[in-house]
């Protein structure tokens, strides 16, 4: 299947839905810092991709992805100071960190295709 726009990437459809998760679990949070920090690097994740894929080159396509998987895990390294500072469970960690792996799999066999 021929991808026409990157909303039909699967990985920016994911990366788009853990920033809203991403958003919602830290609006409420008083360390303003950490939660913005944890929510650009999260929206980071889809709009490199969105970026990279207007772009119309797969080289510069690649950069882009390149720089979203290291969104993805800029995000999985906050996930463990958060669960460690105690802003988020055990359990909201290990789905989030799911979400994100896959995200950086996607990614990367999208990167290997280009």
């Amino acid at each position: 299947m021929k991808v026409l726009k990157f909303e039909d990437m699967i990985s920016w459809q994911k990366g788009r839905s853990l920033s809203v998760l991403i958003y919602k679990l830290f609006k409420g949070s008083n360390d303003f810092s950490f939660r913005d920090q944890i929510q650009r690097a999260t929206i980071s994740i889809s709009n490199n991709i969105a970026e990279g894929f207007e772009r119309q080159s797969n080289k510069e396509l690649k950069q882009f992805l390149y720089i979203a998987k290291g969104s993805c895990g800029e995000v999985r390294s906050m996930l463990y100071i958060a669960e460690d500072l105690g802003y988020i469970s055990s359990k909201e960690h290990q789905s989030l960190e799911v979400t994100c792996m896959d995200i950086s799999r996607l990614l990367s066999g999208f990167i290997k295709t280009l």
